[in-house]
């Protein structure tokens, strides 16, 4: 019995790791959850505290695999921290397996187990939550009702409902037909529960675009070191891109741009504080003719810097711009600094350490203002919604995935991109100095997308749409009912047991 529990435990994990690109078999993800349920089901609360960690670590290690870029020490230990929160939900979900109905009770406790993965520790990891497997699926509509943490319950309680099925013996008279029942009943609810998404109300287009020139500059390095050893090399190769795309748009090659979106990190020297690379930028900005959104590493002072996506107009150079709201520990910033620093010698990388940015990345950019969200921004609820409303259409995503080239990181980035997209009723497009660049509609279709580690460049033409989904108007309200409502569960089965003893 034991050996039947780990195996389906690891089983569970690995299938739920096919749900996530690049290999992106989204059915995948409520069968393994499944899975991950039946080997909990019944188990002792500790015991199903370390099923559900091996569950955790079987899906975690090849799901965040792209983390080895930087060490295969940082990416055991960050698969090591994760998998507690897993292990912490599988054993409040043997108390909570004890009540009816216990399919909807668990997948409550799954959004809260990714809410708390969001907050802590250091600001939170929401890589890898069950919606960001659902980039493009039945279940993706679910995103514009309540957002990425109703399309997770929505996983989970599917995968729970199938568990329920093979697990749930029959009760009552005629054992048989009973236990048929038993079945039958949560089987065809797992089934109709991505059908009826197809039913959430879709904003429709609005008759309204843009033109959005994308660069892909491309660099010469790899892994922690992408900018080899040539200076500026960033700088130039975006800035070229930016010209070479301008002619061909004078050639009739491609559409004229109304505005141009860089990567984030496409100037890899300070804008601000050196002539060399603001004279490099003009120049190419005034050659496309019209706003360029730049990214940009600026000095703040003398011991800090911020990850900005900066306006630079033809005419009056660099204007508005956005801070990077949630920086990427140890990337961009250093946790615990004193301790780090003295203890881990690849720390030293970070240099300067990252100020976030407070405000919202609505920017006025040519005929339209964007929603600028920068790279990892893109995993976070609050901040790509607080950009929407703040007035954000399209959304751009500038994103530097130079050191994570070639790995898992890039495509799930993109499903991302359009689980957004869904939620918020948004065209969505992205530039990154490696690859993936992409434009995806605003029902979640990548409708063009670069290859990586190479040049490329296009311009696109995306609706600009304004209505609200509901998932915007409402905010967290869902993510709050359903995190309370397995928080509940667990306080009645706990009230339930003690009432038994």
């Amino acid at each position: 019995m034991l050996l039947a529990r780990v195996a389906a435990a690891v089983a569970g994990g690995v299938v739920l790791y096919l749900a996530f690109p690049p290999l992106g078999w989204w059915v995948c993800a409520p069968l393994g959850i499944g899975l991950i349920v039946a080997s909990l089901y019944r188990a002792r609360p500790r015991r199903a505290a370390w099923l559900g960690y091996l569950a955790a670590v079987a899906f975690l290690l090849p799901t965040l695999a792209w983390v080895r870029t930087i060490g295969d020490d940082v990416w055991l230990a960050l698969v090591g921290v994760e998998s507690l929160f897993y292990a912490a939900m599988a054993a409040l979900a043997a108390l909570v397996f004890r009540l009816p109905g216990w399919p909807l009770w668990f997948g409550g406790l799954w959004v809260l187990m990714e809410w708390v993965r969001g907050l802590v520790p250091v600001g939170g990891f929401p890589w890898a939550r069950a919606a960001f497997s659902q980039g493009e699926s039945l279940f993706t509509e679910y995103a514009a009702l309540g957002g990425a943490p109703l399309v997770s319950f929505a996983v989970a309680l599917c995968g729970a409902l199938l568990a329920y099925a093979a697990v749930q013996p029959g009760t009552g008279p005629g054992r048989g037909r009973g236990k048929g029942l038993a079945r039958l009943v949560p089987a065809a609810l797992a089934l109709v529960i991505p059908l009826l998404s197809l039913a959430v109300p879709r904003p429709g287009d609005e008759g309204r675009t843009v033109n959005v020139g994308i660069v892909q500059g491309n660099v010469p390095g790899r892994g922690m070191y992408v900018l080899g050893d040539e200076p500026a090399v960033v700088l130039r190769n975006h800035s070229e891109g930016t010209k070479r795309l301008a002619e061909a748009a004078r050639e009739g090659k491609l559409l004229k741009p109304d505005l141009v979106a860089l990567p984030e990190n496409s100037t890899d020297i300070d804008p601000y504080r050196d002539r060399f690379a603001r004279q490099i930028i003009d120049e190419s900005v005034k050659d496309v003719g019209v706003p360029t959104l730049v990214g940009a590493v600026v000095a703040i002072g003398t011991e800090h810097r911020a990850t900005r996506s900066l306006v630079w107009d033809p005419v009056t150079g660099p204007g508005a711009y956005y801070d990077k709201q949630n920086l990427v520990p140890f990337g961009e910033y250093t946790p615990f600094k004193d301790i780090v620093l003295a203890l881990w010698e690849r720390a030293n990388l970070v240099g300067r350490q990252s100020i976030a940015g407070t405000k919202p990345g609505a920017l006025k950019v040519g005929p339209v203002t964007v929603g600028a969200v920068n790279c990892y921004d893109v995993a976070f609820d609050g901040t790509v919604r607080g950009t929407v409303r703040a007035g954000g259409t399209p959304l751009i995503v500038q994103t530097n995935n130079a050191t994570y080239a070639l790995s898992n990181l890039p495509p799930q980035q993109l499903a991302m991109s359009q689980l957004r997209a869904v939620e918020h009723n948004r065209a969505v497009v992205t530039a990154a100095t490696t690859g993936i660049s992409a434009y995806v509609t605003p029902e979640g279709k990548v409708s063009w997308q670069t290859r990586e580690l190479v040049a490329d460049m296009n311009v696109v033409k995306v609706p600009v749409r304004t209505q609200e989904t509901i998932a915007t108007k409402v905010g967290a309200a869902p993510e709050w009912a359903l995190m309370m409502m397995g928080a509940a569960a667990v306080g009645v089965a706990v009230w339930r047991g003690r009432r038994r003893g």
